[in-house]
Order: C-alpha cells, then sequence, then structure tokens
C-alpha cells in the first residue's frame, strides 16, 4: 500500500466504499490522517466498520472540521447533478479529490534519491480499447524484464500498489471519471487510445466528455504523449502537446492509412504495425498471425502500446516477442 503523503493530522473525509474509496481510506489513515467515511449503502458502510474505520452521516454533521472529501469516481460531483454530500462540501469550501490525485501526489518518496533508475507511471485513457492496450504495455514491460505494475480502472485500486523499487513503471488505466477530478496528474508518459460518445450525462456533453480526457496531458504534462490521431479530438490534442513538426515528445498512433508528414508516428494498416520517424520506416511487425490480438481495433491497441515501449528505449525484436506471447484479456 502507498501512504497517502501531507495528510497527517488532517481530517479527511472518505465518500464511496467502493473498492477504490476503502483503500483510499487505509491509504490515509497509513499516512497519519483522521478518517471519517460514508457510503449510502448499508454494505459499503459495514465493510469500512469491518477495516476499522469510522463512519459518519455527512449530511447529519459529518463534515464538521473536514479540511478535505476524497470522492469515488462513479459518484457524481457537478452534472448531472452533485450528490448531496458533495453539494454540501463545496458550499462549505471544502476541497475535493479523489484517490488518482492522492497517489499522484504520494508516489514519489525520499527513497528514491538512492535509485539508479526512477520509477516512471504510463497513464491510459480514451474511449475504447485502453483495458487492452494498459494490460498489453504491462505484459510487454514483463517481457522486456522491467518490473511492472498495473492499477486504476482495471485490476486494482492505485493506492493499493507496492511501493515503487528502483527502476518500476506503473501502468494506470484511467477513465474520464476518474481524471475530471484529480487535483495532481503527473504521468511520465500518457496515452490517449480515442474517442467516441460515452458517458455524456456526466460531462454535460461530448465537449466536457473530451475535456476530461484532455485533463491527463493539459494538467499532467508528460514527457512523452502518445495519442491516436484518427479523430480530429486526437489531432488537437497532438498539434496542442507538439512545439514542432519533428517534436519527439508526440508519438501518433494511427490506424488504416499511410502515415502523413515528418513525425514520430506508429501506424496500424492491413495487419501490420510499422514505426517510422522524419518520413522514413524503421521498424515493421505482421500482427495478422498473432492470436492475443485479433482485428483492427487489437492492431490499433498494439500500436499504442508499442509506442509506449519504443519510447521507454526498448528495441522492437523484443517488442514484437511480447505482441507474440500476449494471451488477451479474457
Amino acid at each position: 500500500m502507498i501512504a497517502v503523503q501531507g495528510m497527517h493530522g488532517r481530517r479527511v473525509f472518505v465518500l464511496g466504499m467502493g473498492r477504490s474509496g476503502l483503500v483510499a481510506a487505509q491509504a490515509l489513515v497509513a499516512g497519519g490522517a483522521d478518517v471519517l467515511c460514508w457510503d449510502d449503502g448499508e454494505t459499503g458502510r459495514q465493510r469500512a466498520e469491518e477495516a476499522g474505520l469510522s463512519c459518519s452521516d455527512p449530511l447529519r454533521g459529518g463534515l464538521e472540521g473536514v479540511d478535505m472529501l476524497i470522492t469515488s469516481p462513479g459518484i457524481a460531483h457537478l452534472y448531472p447533478k452533485p450528490h448531496p454530500a458533495i453539494a454540501l462540501a463545496m458550499q462549505l469550501g471544502i476541497p475535493l479529490d479523489n484517490d488518482i490525485g492522492l497517489f499522484f501526489r504520494s508516489f514519489a518518496t525520499q527513497s528514491w534519491t538512492g535509485f539508479d533508475m526512477a520509477p516512471k507511471v504510463i497513464a491510459v485513457t480514451g474511449s475504447n480499447g485502453k483495458s487492452t492496450t494498459s494490460a498489453l504495455i504491462h505484459h510487454l514491460l514483463e517481457v522486456a524484464g522491467r518490473r511492472s505494475q498495473l492499477a486504476g480502472n482495471i485490476g486494482r485500486g492505485v493506492l493499493d500498489l507496492q511501493p515503487a523499487e528502483d527502476g518500476d513503471v506503473i501502468v494506470l488505466e484511467l477513465s474520464s471519471y476518474q481524471l475530471e477530478l484529480a487535483r495532481s496528474l503527473t504521468p511520465d508518459i500518457a496515452v490517449f487510445t480515442n474517442l467516441s460518445p460515452d458517458h455524456l450525462d456526466r460531462h454535460a456533453g461530448y465537449g466536457g466528455y473530451f475535456a476530461a480526457k484532455r485533463r491527463l496531458f493539459a494538467e499532467g504534462c508528460p514527457d512523452v504523449a502518445v495519442i491516436g490521431v484518427d479523430e480530429p479530438e486526437g489531432q488537437y490534442l497532438a498539434t496542442q502537446f507538439s512545439d514542432h513538426t519533428h517534436d519527439d515528445r508526440v508519438i501518433r498512433v494511427v490506424s488504416g492509412q499511410k502515415p502523413k508528414g515528418n513525425n514520430w508516428q506508429v501506424t496500424a494498416r492491413k495487419g501490420f504495425l510499422a514505426e517510422s520517424r522524419k518520413g522514413r520506416q524503421i521498424a515493421s511487425i505482421d500482427l495478422r498471425d498473432i492470436p492475443g490480438l485479433p482485428g483492427a481495433h487489437n492492431h490499433q491497441n498494439a500500436s499504442a502500446a508499442y509506442a509506449v515501449l519504443r519510447a521507454l528505449n526498448v528495441a522492437p525484436r523484443v517488442i514484437e516477442e511480447g505482441l507474440r506471447s500476449f494471451a488477451g484479456l479474457p
């Protein structure tokens, strides 16, 4: 577990006792915070009490003296309308955050000064394919001999990860619900797979949905951005993040088309993955006979994962070995 930093002695209220909420509360306690909890369901409150946490109804005085409210991703804080407890917290001026924000403010520690290689965080978002892409990146890292942990919207809660060791790579799948509220977002590599209409009531429309995804790049300022550019939103995001046409901080992922321009690109077309830089192809992989990655959509996922590993200086032949041994998701 990653103990939350910067909360020692502060009173923190955690709303929602699902997987992420329960772990967030325990990580806050581990960091020395005074924690109160609540869940609208009796089962959630019972789960919290069994874990030794104190529950208090936020609408009956439970927010008195609270310094921060941590909410679970599934609880609406703005649209279509705020949860009553969150509405009250905002009226009282209590800051809001979630477990993703707590993770990014707590992941780095003083112990890193003794590491030969600083740990890195890869964050993956998008409408489709982000689970497969995240799991594939995690698998490719293990094949390449890099210690890796996978969390977020897939698998375990982010604060349930083990503290980082020398050279670790953390892979996070992050949904728009998780991104829209996190107060801290600082991945080393950020991935945007694609965009299609989803959760529009929660984000008050398509623009709000894209804005939530865009926060990973605009707020996070990653060192490298891997961006699917099949849709106008991805093209816009790539140009916003680039300083010039040869900016190697951006790797564009293209599906079903030939490479255009002289940017760093990874394309998936007619079953082949190709990497090109400055207008020249430098690597190619035949994806057609890889059983764990069938279909054009999985070839797009493979391209995004390949781009991440290339940004980490892993050789194409090692990546191909990992692609061929990937079993796929259930």
